[in-house]
């Protein structure tokens, strides 16, 4: 039998979701077995499996000593002796991160200390801000994620609270997330929003939009505002209203108005005449608009982030960011 007692990170959390958080190798099925046969006991008693945890609370597991087992890659952190990363803003509970493109957010294997949330748990260990281990289940995480060959900014929680808020203010659309784009042509008409159903066709990693709801597709809703033309192409400050997988490259796209050097959606012959092979897109500027409270977070609420420069901004339409943003 093994104890686990609960800190202010674990609190708040279902008693079945914590269990798998931190026995990772117990299979969902033995956990809920375990479970019903109170082989997982709370403060002594037999618990149920959505039961929220308080701080203080201990659980006795009387689990097989395999189970607590942690697979080799969650300690990628600590070959990281000097985590590289461009901070755009940090405090106590939170970071700011400016990803760059070719950047995976979240990896698995030989890949794991090449991951920006690797990085950023390095970091946080580093600076005695994580101690894993006095930690049951959390470890630094992030609470957005952008595509590996796109750059810009993602949030990072330092701590379960700041993660549970970040995630609920995601959800509730009270943080503004901007990007820029060029784009080639000019929208029509020049700022708007764009609302679609988009269907995601995992095989080929791509989406495709229709205007009419059909089955499997998700309302995809992005702001929009042509910035600058100049030579042939558009810069385009975009505001997500959802977040769904390539939404604005797959939106700009259906109004043709593809994004410069994108691959999947864009214009092969464009993206060769201009010499772009990466997609011109960038997540570079985040406001947190809380409409309710924020509890620990409160302070944050009014507050605008952006990066420092965007190269395509600059290469294409000399767009200085700290001037024009």
């Amino acid at each position: 039998m093994k104890e686990l007692k609960i800190t202010k990170n674990d609190a708040g959390q279902r008693l079945d979701r914590f269990v798998a958080k931190a026995l990772p190798l117990l299979p969902d099925s033995l956990l809920q077995k375990y479970i019903r046969l109170k082989r997982i006991k709370l403060n002594g008693k037999g618990a149920k499996r959505d039961e929220r945890l308080k701080q203080g609370d201990v659980l006795q597991l009387y689990i097989a000593d395999e189970f607590f087992e942690r697979p080799n890659e969650k300690n990628a952190y600590l070959k990281l002796s000097k985590p590289r990363l461009d901070i755009i803003y940090e405090d106590e509970n939170i970071l700011l991160v400016d990803k760059p493109s070719g950047v995976l957010c979240h990896s698995g294997g030989k890949q794991s200390q090449d991951s920006l949330v690797t990085n950023i748990q390095a970091h946080c260990y580093l600076k005695g801000q994580w101690r894993p281990h006095e930690e049951n289940s959390f470890a630094p995480a992030l609470c957005n994620r952008i595509d590996r060959n796109t750059g810009g900014i993602v949030i990072a929680a330092k701590n379960a609270e700041a993660l549970r808020i970040i995630n609920e203010k995601i959800k509730k659309r009270e943080i503004d997330k901007y990007y820029l784009c060029a784009v080639v042509g000019k929208p029509r008409p020049p700022k708007g929003i764009l609302e679609d159903y988009i269907f995601k066709d995992r095989s080929k990693n791509q989406v495709f939009i229709k205007d009419a709801d059909f089955s499997g597709a998700k309302l995809a809703a992005t702001e929009y505002n042509t910035l600058v033309y100049k030579n042939g192409l558009s810069l385009v400050e975009c505001r997500l209203i959802t977040g769904r997988t390539h939404q604005i490259r797959a939106q700009m796209a259906n109004i043709g108005t593809p994004l410069l050097g994108d691959l999947k959606y864009g214009v092969k012959s464009e993206n060769q005449s201009f010499g772009e092979k990466g997609q011109a897109l960038y997540s570079y500027k985040i406001s947190f608009d809380f409409k309710s409270p924020a509890g620990a977070l409160d302070y944050l609420s009014g507050r605008c982030f952006s990066v420092s420069k965007v190269d395509f901004a600059e290469k294409y339409f000399d767009f200085n960011i700290s001037v024009d943003k």
